[in-house]
């Protein structure tokens, strides 16, 4: 009869590689997602709640034709990172656009904080969720030279769960 600590090790390990072999992948579809949405709601226009914080920060540029480019450019990014031999464009095209989300940051602080440095509004939060957004590319781009488990389960037949020992 295994021991509680047993059970609860195989639980665990179970848990474990069920995140390991499922997170890259969820993680390129939250990406995918999250781009290919906020890109459409800026290809649209108006539509999108960031429309006025970018056409504030790229004021040198017409905000009608600017922000349906970078729509697009964020579309470009979603689908890229829907599949996995994109992944190195994924990561070419969010190089600039990143730094770029940040650039409210330190033109329009008036927008972003409540208190400089530390307060932010809910513009200066959406913004630095955005580090969120790179650990995941930097995760997801770190797997790019690795062979894709699922290729090699669907080979071997095997499922690569580790076991304890008795």
């Amino acid at each position: 009869m295994p021991t509680v600590t047993a059970l609860l090790d195989r639980f665990d390990r179970i848990v474990v590689w069920t995140m390991d072999a499922f997170g890259i992948k969820f993680a390129r579809l939250a990406l995918g997602i999250v781009f290919i949405w906020f890109g459409a709601l800026k290809m649209i226009g108006e539509l999108s709640p960031a429309y006025d914080l970018v056409a504030a920060t790229i004021y040198w540029l017409t905000p009608e034709i600017i922000i349906p480019l970078i729509g697009l450019w964020e579309v470009a990014i979603g689908v890229a990172f829907l599949f996995p031999p994109l992944t190195r464009l994924a990561l070419l095209l969010l190089i600039p656009q990143m730094p770029a989300t940040f650039l409210p940051l330190v033109l329009l602080p008036a927008v972003t904080f409540t208190v400089v440095p530390w307060g932010l509004t809910l513009e200066g939060q959406y913004i630095v969720k955005n580090l969120v957004i790179i650990a995941c590319a930097l995760i997801i781009g770190g797997t790019a030279l690795r062979k894709d488990r699922s290729d090699r389960e669907a080979r071997t037949g095997a499922i690569d769960v580790p076991v304890p020992a008795a």
